[in-house]
């Protein structure tokens, strides 16, 4: 390192690069995108919490889904849409990489949830008569726990080695957020350590995930097929086909950004890759999940708050 060279203070997210009056539609575009995502797990939340009815391990698996959703967007969107509508599109060092490790934290969570609510489903549906006694609060609480300290503890691996490297510019980010393989292009010297912690982090937390969702309803498909009533066939097939999308959407778009080559993806297509994380799977999750399932309507008919209002 040459003595000339100075620590960078303050990072420029370039963000969309559009004309002004574009700038103003996607900031109300996102903005209420950002409502409804805040909106919709925000009443799951409620509604799981209030309803003792809704007290089951999938219920408390789709809470954790639900709060890791509300802040995985509370994480990059604000700082955006600040940006869309101000055009001050600065931001301080350490709240930059404050950033990129919870949304790598929080990406690692979802993943995991994802996994341990297929694995529910799988017991539910192959194991019906012994699902409370395989899925007690105790095995519950355990796999939640878990997930959320893998992520943070995976999450703070990046984070350490992000911070054994000199930035000394350029300070420009071409993203909405500081996201990590951005942020590395930051940096003075060589990252190809970080590189391959990444991509074994990948394979570690979307190869073998997927893997596992995708034996789990496996052997879910093989179950449903194996149903007589026609009734508990359709209504598993809708519950884990909704399930899927959501699988798909997730683990699909992060392996394309993270996994592929990466002249198949320029930077402009990666901003719209994180809009599905940051925006999109967030605001999707609670529509597939919960409140199109007859048991949350259900939940929501007889709200305490409706019954207040009486």
């Amino acid at each position: 390192m040459g003595s000339n060279q100075t620590r960078i203070t303050e990072v420029t997210l370039l963000g969309f690069q559009t004309d002004p009056a574009l700038e103003h539609v996607l900031f109300g575009l996102f903005s209420l995108l950002y409502l409804c995502t805040l909106l919709g797990n925000g009443l799951i939340l409620g509604v799981i919490c209030l309803d003792p009815r809704l007290h089951t391990p999938m219920y408390f698996f789709l809470s954790h889904l639900a709060l890791v959703d509300i802040s995985y967007a509370s994480n990059n969107v604000p700082k955006m849409l600040v940006s869309l509508v101000t055009r001050r599109r600065t931001i301080f060092f350490v709240p930059c990489i404050m950033q990129t490790f919870l949304y790598l934290a929080f990406a690692h969570v979802e993943c995991l949830i994802l996994v341990v609510m297929s694995y529910d489903r799988y017991v539910a549906i192959c194991y019906p008569l012994h699902y409370m006694v395989i899925m007690n609060w105790r095995v519950c609480a355990v796999l939640a726990a878990t997930s959320w300290a893998l992520s943070f503890l995976l999450a703070l691996v990046h984070l350490v080695l992000i911070l054994r490297l000199p930035f000394c510019g350029p300070n420009q980010i071409n993203h909405f957020f500081c996201e990590i393989l951005s942020v590395l292009k930051l940096a003075c010297t060589d990252t190809r350590l970080n590189q391959v912690v990444i991509f074994a982090a990948c394979v570690f937390i979307l190869l073998g995930p997927l893997c596992l969702v995708l034996a789990s309803y496996t052997r879910i498909l093989g179950a449903i097929l194996r149903i007589q009533s026609g009734e508990g066939r359709r209504k598993a097939f809708s519950t884990c086909s909704s399930h899927l999308c959501v699988v798909g959407l997730f683990f699909g778009s992060a392996i394309v950004m993270y996994m592929a080559p990466k002249s198949q993806h320029p930077e402009e297509q990666q901003k719209i890759l994180s809009l599905f994380y940051s925006l999109f799977n967030p605001m999707l999750n609670p529509l597939i999940y919960s409140l199109r399932n007859a048991e949350v309507k259900h939940a929501l008919r007889r709200a305490p708050w409706k019954q207040r209002s009486l």
